[in-house]
């Protein structure tokens, strides 16, 4: 192992890695000691043991509290949707996992397709700084976004404000529609959510080698695998870059 990878990443001699707990699919538990359990930090502690360092998981409440953290020297590599806005102090790998992003409608909506959400009138629940959010904050042009912090938040300004569409992750908006009688989830998609491994854009040496590890995790069958683990239905292995 390089010296100048081992230096750009594990600084310390320990791998520092930013934790997004707030989505499910990729934490789904903590075990008996309080640490995340996951397809995110299992993806972390496979980087520390080809790295062979020791591995500290470092929690946030969300994933835009991780990226936030990239000038504070609090991790070294960061596992968070990657988007444009953070990609401009994070360098990311390719995605080695994809969340399906929609909508969720209410009962007697006259919204068929994901096309039609994006029309003047139609006002859109989101949680604020989400991936997906992000998403829509750069293409949705002519409904009016509105962001509640957290899932729940997000979800809550959906049912009281009696908004016409809810966005999501898929697999959340499954469990939404049961609390909601009538309403429906639209087929298909609006973006993919790419999970991916990011580091601070100077570690470039770093930043190639990650590259190459999601790759290597994807070919071998090491993504999948977790995602069976931990029974993470919804995360599909992204494709090869």
């Amino acid at each position: 192992m390089s010296p100048e990878i081992i230096a750009q990443l594990a600084p310390r001699g320990v791998l520092r890695a930013g934790i997004n707990l707030s989505n499910f699919l990729l934490v789904t538990g903590r075990d008996a000691f309080g640490s995340p359990e996951g397809v995110s930090p299992d993806m972390v502690r496979a980087l520390a043991a080809r790295l062979g360092v020791p591995v500290r998981l470092v929690p946030y409440a969300s994933p835009g509290l991780v990226a936030d953290a990239v000038d504070t020297d609090s991790w070294d590599v960061a596992l968070i949707g990657a988007e444009p806005q953070r990609a401009e102090k994070i360098a990311f790998t390719a995605a080695y996992a994809e969340i399906e992003s929609t909508y969720l409608v209410p009962a007697g909506s006259p919204i068929a397709t994901i096309a039609e959400v994006d029309r003047a009138g139609v006002r859109i629940a989101s949680t604020a700084r989400a991936a997906y959010d992000l998403w829509l904050e750069r293409n949705i042009r002519n409904a009016t976004l509105l962001r509640a912090e957290g899932l729940d938040g997000a979800l809550q300004l959906f049912t009281e404000q009696k908004l016409e569409a809810l966005a999501g992750l898929r697999p959340r908006l499954l469990k939404d529609v049961e609390l909601l009688p009538g309403a429906r989830i639209l087929d298909g998609q609006f973006s993919a959510v790419q999970q991916a491994i990011g580091t601070a854009r100077s570690n470039a040496a770093g930043a190639a080698f990650l590259r190459d590890f999601v790759e290597e995790a994807k070919a071998s069958g090491l993504v999948a695998r977790l995602i069976d683990k931990h029974g993470a239905r919804g995360l599909s292995v992204a494709p090869p870059a």
